[in-house]
């Protein structure tokens, strides 16, 4: 069985006077995050699993209410924990489609094999998302790069196997 988890969802804080808690969903789209069960929560150093529970549509995410939560003092304990879940309970992706917590720690190589550091992690801009390339002790400097995660256009190859991507991306920009 795959003991990898992904954080898919925050718990932001209280809401009402029964318990009830907001939820912040980071799932494309957010209510996906309610495909998955169980939900893994680190409440106190101790990671919990969650499987009953009620949820409800709310502006632009969700409120939940978990068993023997019943006032906001109670709720407040789940303020800040993240939500996490297997790594296999997500749906199965295209050969050329990754999930972003798949990128985030490829070394970021140039097509003339110089290393530009690492992905650190992903800004989603709208009009396509963006790999935030930190340096690394075998990258050819010291700069942060902000690379269009476009396939093919900008992004020739990714290996997960080998941990790394190829980039058509000037060194210099």
């Amino acid at each position: 069985m795959n003991t990898d988890k992904i954080v898919v969802g925050l718990i932001t804080r209280p809401f009402g006077i029964k318990g009830w808690l907001k939820v912040k969903s980071y799932t494309d789209p957010i209510d996906a995050i309610l495909q998955y069960s169980p939900w893994w929560v680190s409440q106190n150093q101790k990671l919990v699993s969650i499987e009953e529970f009620d949820i409800k549509s709310h502006q632009e995410g969700f409120i939940l209410k978990l068993p023997g939560c019943d006032d906001p003092d109670a709720a407040r304990a789940w303020m800040g924990c993240q939500i996490e879940v297997m790594t296999d309970q997500l749906p199965p992706l295209q050969d050329d489609e990754y999930y972003w917590y798949q990128l985030v720690g490829l070394k970021v190589l140039t097509m003339d094999h110089e290393q530009l550091g690492t992905v650190d992690h992903l800004l989603e801009t709208g009009a396509n998302d963006v790999l935030v390339v930190k340096p690394s002790e075998q990258s050819i400097d010291q700069r942060e790069r902000l690379i269009p995660y476009l396939l093919d256009q900008v992004v020739k190859s990714v290996d997960l196997n080998e941990q790394k991507m190829v980039v058509d991306w000037d060194k210099d920009f």
